[in-house]
């Protein structure tokens, strides 16, 4: 039973509830109360499922490390499958298992976010570290940081109008790979080139709007925010008759969309395949993530990858100095990214 492959139904089994609703929680996709998503992500990190496989797998480590030690995993959306955070966590669960530490999640529900309190099973004085991931709400990252327990963000709150949290903080490399892509567009005679995305959504978001920003001032375009999507990360950016109507709006079609990620970017496209407009003979589409998704969406997509596991390495090495040594100065990490350039964008020289 123990090397037998947890399934969605086997999940769906032992909670008496429907395949389609853990699948809705575990992909997050589809509307779910956040106390049965909640329910969901946490029988299937009990049960070993696929990306929470490893979490079960710390009690056969070693019989002489003992597990009793924990870092507390903080987050508003838990990663799925196909989302960078899933692979990271792995890196980091295999790190911190070794170390003797175990990983207990705790999803913020909105009302928790609204109210500012923490979460009612969490117990501050049980916990020797934290890490947050996807969780980008300022003042809720505030008072996580106010706890006095060493604490690492994988990305953040956008510090564009305000100080970084107290906090150890560690990134994808995000302006550099942007500004890569944005400029080798213009170096392709692709001058209009709009953003997708909410840039203050995370700080990740806003590094890749200012890397796409200075390649248009470096190069001597202006920037018009018109012929970009900018709307808050409130409006409904996985829809893509949405995205297809603000994209019928702008004054003039884009040679090129930079989106914020590839989820942006593949619901771009299929908006605008419904609007009959090609890409990339009309327009030219850029993801970053380096989803399972951009490789087989048509056409596949031009995007960042991200080298997610070794990041889960790298967070557990922060996180656990931090713990040794809690009053060394805070530090904020970036970790190279590459550019993988497909079909989207054409035959563009890079």
């Amino acid at each position: 039973m123990l090397n037998k492959k947890i399934t969605v139904q086997d999940i769906a089994d032992e909670l008496g509830i429907s395949r389609n609703t853990v699948s809705k929680a575990l992909n997050n996709t589809g509307t779910l109360a956040d106390a049965t998503k909640s329910k969901i992500i946490k029988k299937a990190m009990e049960m070993g499922y696929k990306q929470f496989a490893y979490v079960n797998s710390a009690s056969s480590i070693s019989s002489n490390i003992s597990v009793n030690k924990e870092i507390a995993l903080f987050t508003h959306s838990m990663p799925n499958s196909s989302h960078f955070g899933s692979h990271l966590l792995s890196g980091f669960e295999e790190k911190i298992s070794n170390q003797g530490y175990r990983l207990p999640m705790y999803v913020i529900r909105d009302n928790e976010l609204n109210s500012l309190t923490l979460p009612s099973n969490f117990n501050p004085e049980t916990v020797d570290g934290i890490i947050c991931i996807e969780l980008f709400d300022k003042k809720y990252s505030q008072l996580i940081c106010e706890l006095g327990i060493p604490t690492l963000f994988v990305d953040s709150p956008s510090n564009h109008n305000s100080s970084p949290v107290n906090a150890d903080i560690l990134l994808m490399e995000n302006y550099h790979s942007i500004y890569r892509i944005t400029k080798s567009l213009i170096n392709n005679n692709k001058t209009n080139i709009g953003f997708v995305g909410d840039i203050f959504h995370c700080e990740s978001f806003y590094e890749r709007w200012k890397g796409y920003r200075s390649a248009l001032l470096d190069s001597e375009i202006p920037l018009h925010n018109n012929n970009c999507i900018l709307e808050d990360d409130k409006k409904p950016y996985m829809d893509p008759e949405w995205l297809g109507n603000k994209i019928i709006e702008l004054p003039v079609l884009p040679d090129a969309f930079i989106c914020a990620n590839d989820f942006i970017a593949i619901n771009v496209i299929k908006a605008l395949k419904h609007k009959n407009i090609s890409v990339p003979d009309d327009i030219l589409i850029c993801g970053f993530d380096n989803s399972i998704e951009s490789k087989i969406i048509e056409p596949h997509l031009t995007t960042v990858s991200i080298p997610s596991y070794e990041m889960g390495d790298i967070a557990a090495n922060l996180l656990l100095s931090r713990i040794d040594n809690p009053s060394i100065p805070y530090r904020t990490m970036h970790v190279r990214t590459s550019v993988k350039f497909r079909e989207s964008t054409g035959n563009i020289l890079t």
